[in-house]
């Protein structure tokens, strides 16, 4: 009920000051460009289709793309019911990115949905072919911005960010490339950089390789950034600018999370945090696709229980609306 009131109470205050994001920036959507300004509500971490299968026996042929969606459609019909406008789609090539897909989901719920470029390098680089990982981060930049100014493969649909992923300890030579990859990526297209990263070194050392190359941390998302317990490093890079994503948000977790959200509000941060599930998905190497995880624990459950811990709506709105639009705007953050 408690959800419900604060999404009535939202929508009232949508039309009386929309809109709420004060900055004139677009953001790329799997069906073109809109103002960062009418985001919504909006999901930061979130998977349809997830193929495990790695790279090198990755094919598209594995899966039916009808399937997929008609799995995906009623979870995604059921968010866009509860006031969520905006689903950001993390999946990176190799793994899964389907555009078509995600077009299709688009116009079939009303979402706006995101996709991304870049490769995902955690699991020893498992989802990236192997004739590629000789290539400099040049190279892998020219791939991304290729994909940026004229559509992902034969699609007109472009990324609307970056998304790269390491593995968990000190990063390693080929990671390194990766993260400079990315930073001259952003540079030249403004896209904000997602990295699964987890712990707070192979964090701060992205952060390093981004400012050497005149990149603000401000460009950065520190994806499962939960999973660091020393909530003073998520405190300090925040200070410097980085966003905190705190994306596995379950049934489980919502006091875990509550709690990191506290702690950033304490440190004066609450304006760096980025909330999201990373959940769903079909998995083509299950039967039907298997266990779909829907998206509703931050309505249902996350909303209330903030509220019930003396939030204000203007701070859920902040946490809900006004960060992914300021993280996920087409903004070239220079160091």
């Amino acid at each position: 009920m408690k959800a419900n009131c604060f999404l009535f109470s939202l929508s009232v205050y949508l039309l009386v000051s929309y809109p709420i994001v004060g900055q004139t920036g677009k953001v790329m959507t799997v069906n073109g460009l809109i103002p960062a300004s009418e985001m919504g509500i909006t999901l930061t971490h979130e998977h349809i289709l997830v193929d495990f299968i790695g790279a090198a026996h990755f094919d598209t042929s594995r899966y039916n793309k009808r399937e997929v969606i008609e799995k995906a459609l009623p979870f995604l019909t059921k968010i866009k019911e509860q006031g969520v406008k905006t689903f950001i789609e993390c999946t990176p090539e190799f793994l899964g990115r389907d555009p078509i897909i995600l077009k299709r989901l688009s116009e079939e719920t009303g979402l706006q949905i995101l996709t991304n470029t870049g490769f995902y390098g955690a699991n020893n680089n498992k989802f990236i072919p192997a004739g590629m990982l000789s290539k400099s981060a040049e190279e892998f930049a020219q791939i991304w911005i290729h994909e940026f100014k004229n559509g992902i493969r034969n699609t007109a649909v472009k990324p609307g960010f970056i998304k790269i992923s390491v593995d968990r300890d000190s990063l390693s030579h080929f990671h390194t490339q990766l993260i400079k990859a990315a930073a001259l990526t952003h540079l030249e297209t403004g896209l904000v950089i997602a990295s699964h990263t987890g712990p707070y070194i192979p964090a701060f050392q992205q952060i390093e390789i981004l400012e050497k190359n005149n990149v603000s941390p401000e460009a950065f998302i520190w994806v499962h950034a939960h999973d660091e317990k020393n909530l003073s490093t998520l405190s300090e890079a925040a200070e410097k600018g980085a966003w905190i994503s705190l994306d596995y948000l379950n049934e489980n977790n919502v006091e875990i999370i509550i709690n990191i959200i506290q702690h950033l509000k304490k440190t004066g941060h609450l304006s760096k945090i980025l909330l999201s599930h990373d959940a769903g998905w079909f998995d083509p190497a299950k039967p039907n696709g298997g266990e779909f995880r829907g998206f509703n624990v931050l309505i249902d459950k996350l909303v209330p229980t903030l509220q019930a811990n003396g939030f204000s709506n203007k701070e859920i709105e902040l946490l809900l609306i006004e960060n992914p639009a300021n993280a996920f705007q087409i903004k070239a953050r220079r160091k």
